[in-house]
This record gives C-alpha cells, sequence and structure tokens, in this order.
C-alpha cells in the first residue's frame, strides 16, 4: 500500500490564494505522473493538473494562469499553488499517483481529499 496524505485545504476569501500538498509513502519505487483532482457537489470529478516524473505539466483551461503543480521528487510529494481563487473552485480536491512499487507492480493511488471552499 501507498498512502497518499493531503493537506492544505481550508476556506478563504475569492481572490486568495492556497498551497495543497500531497505525500506519498511506503512501497514506492518510483512515481510516475502525480495529479490533482476536484469534485464539486453533484458534479463528476475532473483532472485540475498533472505532472510527470520529469517535471512535464498540464493545466486544466479553468485553471491556468491562476493554479501552478509542482513537485519534489526525493520527498514523494506534489504540491498545487492555487492563485486568484474564485467561488467556482470550491469542490473537494484528490491527489492521484501512479506508483511502481517495489515488488515491481504498477498502481493507481488516491489521496483522501481535501475541502477548498472559496467565498465571494
Amino acid at each position: 500500500q501507498v498512502p497518499l496524505v493531503e493537506s492544505g485545504g481550508g476556506l478563504v476569501q475569492a481572490g486568495g490564494s492556497l498551497r495543497l500538498s500531497c505525500a506519498a509513502s511506503g512501497s514506492i519505487s518510483s512515481i510516475n505522473t502525480m495529479s490533482w483532482y476536484r469534485q464539486a457537489p453533484g458534479k463528476q470529478r475532473d483532472v485540475v493538473a498533472a505532472i510527470t516524473k520529469g517535471g512535464s505539466t498540464n493545466l486544466a483551461d479553468s485553471v491556468k494562469g491562476r493554479f501552478t503543480i509542482s513537485r519534489d521528487n526525493a520527498k514523494n510529494t506534489v504540491y498545487l499553488q492555487m492563485n486568484s481563487l474564485k467561488p467556482e473552485d470550491t469542490a473537494v480536491y484528490y491527489c492521484n499517483a501512479v506508483v511502481t512499487t517495489v515488488y515491481g507492480y504498477e498502481f493507481n493511488y488516491w489521496g483522501q481529499g481535501t475541502q477548498v471552499t472559496v467565498s465571494s
């Protein structure tokens, strides 16, 4: 098992900033793509940002110019810096990691989710 522990969510006013962190631990050989998803009430879970092991990034159009994804491979941690937050960014944010374990198998792991609420 590879638990993903998220932190950094909370309540912020529109225009404010938050930084999410997600740390992986356990039987890790390597971590490939790490991503952030979000799910608002009554909606599907959508990808917000993704970063490869080499550092290539992709961002959803709705967050480009406002959010930045980064990672620290030495710490098995991915970050999501969220600036200029809008009420429509309100959602539960989930971390995802594609992990190759020390046993040679590749699995897709999810964090428990962290709530981000942006007030207008």
